[in-house]
């Protein structure tokens, strides 16, 4: 959603009106208050922002699981490989060793 010039609103102005524009935004609206003429912070919907904030721990996590395959491909092309065998002898031997 883009912000139209009607949702951008003076810090000093916002003060008086922060019902008002709490209601907007909670309408739907999102309002981006400017101090000295400059962007400084935005208005949101609460649901929307627990809404980004797990698109955010979700791209997180994803990116966690790409440079984990990255480091597993570069390992498989370098040689760092070892056989199932090899696999299951190392957690036959550290279950083993937990008893």
């Amino acid at each position: 959603m883009s912000i139209r010039a009607q949702d951008v609103v003076p810090i000093s102005e916002a003060r008086s009106r922060l019902t008002e524009l709490a209601e907007d935004v909670v309408a739907g609206a999102e309002k981006l208050l400017t101090k000295n003429g400059t962007a400084f912070v935005a208005l949101v919907d609460a649901k929307k922002l627990d809404y980004y904030h797990n698109l955010e721990r979700r791209e997180r996590g994803r990116l966690l699981m790409l440079a984990d395959a990255e480091r597993g491909i570069k390992d498989a092309l370098e040689g760092r490989v070892k056989s199932l065998e090899e696999i299951q002898e190392s957690m036959r031997r550290r279950n083993g060793s937990r008893k």
